[in-house]
């Protein structure tokens, strides 16, 4: 009897679990459709003609008669591609500089010992109070007091650092056992050595998890290009976009418009498809602890 009681008691479990995990991924399900829905229109719209999306009246879920020439149009109506390529240096080089400085300055904290180092880690944690607007003024003149508008250099410079970054690596960097630091010294080893042979391949994950979200950032960067550039020679891809609404397609023209915000999301999107488990690795080993 008491046999017969406990299968009744599991199979009910069972039942339970199979209902939770069954609500769980129609949840989720639904929540991807969601989330993914604006992509999916974005898409539908960019390879339908101006006429057919003008006539409808019912906005249609399929397309009846897709065409390419939107994206043809991208690259021919506006310099599409000359964008790109100012992105991709600013991208690159932005994010370059900014590991340069961010690296060494996480292991500073983390590891080195030196007056105030405390005081100085807390003033700086605190610059993150300032609100983003105040920095941009700030930037924005002395950007221009320098005679840097429309220049790489003037893009560049105000992104070449984090501190959310510097905190998030330095907490990366203090989880690394005092020991094997000591153990480095002992063998002669230079603190820059150390840090590139040791603490840099541990924390690779990190790393790696911050460069995309830095490039993530800068290709998306908007407020500060458009602040500081108004020569269509240094537009990056997203501020290039209210050039290509006003001067290229026109501001009824939105399938040719959508098409080009698809080009310009793809190189985001495969990014984060390759590299979306070490982004995932990488924040999780920030928020752990010991």
């Amino acid at each position: 009897m008491n046999h017969v009681n406990y299968t009744r008691i599991g199979q009910a479990a069972e039942r339970r679990r199979t209902v939770g995990k069954t609500i769980v991924y129609v949840l989720l399900t639904l929540w991807g459709l969601i989330v993914l829905f604006p992509f999916y229109w974005m898409l539908l719209t960019s390879i339908k003609s101006y006429a057919s999306y003008n006539t409808e009246y019912i906005p249609r879920f399929f397309p009846t008669s897709p065409t390419l020439q939107n994206y043809v149009d991208s690259f021919t109506a506006v310099p599409l591609g000359q964008y790109f390529l100012n992105t991709l240096i600013f991208t690159v080089a932005t994010t370059a500089i900014m590991l340069a400085v961010i690296i060494p300055a996480a292991f500073a904290f983390a590891r080195l010992n030196f007056r105030g180092k405390n005081l100085l880690f807390t003033l700086f944690l605190a610059l993150m109070m300032i609100p983003n607007e105040l920095v941009i003024i700030t930037n924005f003149t002395t950007v221009t007091d320098l005679d840097l508008r429309n220049t790489f250099t003037g893009l560049i410079l105000p992104s070449v650092t984090s501190v959310f970054y510097i905190y998030l690596l330095k907490e990366n960097f203090a989880q690394i056992p005092d020991e094997l630091y000591y153990a480095a010294k002992v063998d002669g080893t230079s603190d820059f050595k150390y840090l590139c042979r040791v603490m840099v391949p541990i924390c690779r994950p990190t790393i790696v998890t911050v460069t995309i979200l830095k490039v993530i950032e800068c290709w998306n960067s908007y407020v500060w290009p458009r602040l500081i550039t108004d020569d269509p020679a240094y537009y990056l891809v997203s501020n290039g976009i209210q050039e290509i609404r006003e001067n290229g397609f026109g501001r009824e023209n939105i399938p040719a418009m959508m098409a080009a915000v698809v080009v310009i999301s793809v190189p985001l999107i495969v990014l984060f498809l390759i590299f979306r488990r070490q982004i995932m690795a990488g924040v999780a080993r920030g928020g752990t602890k010991g």
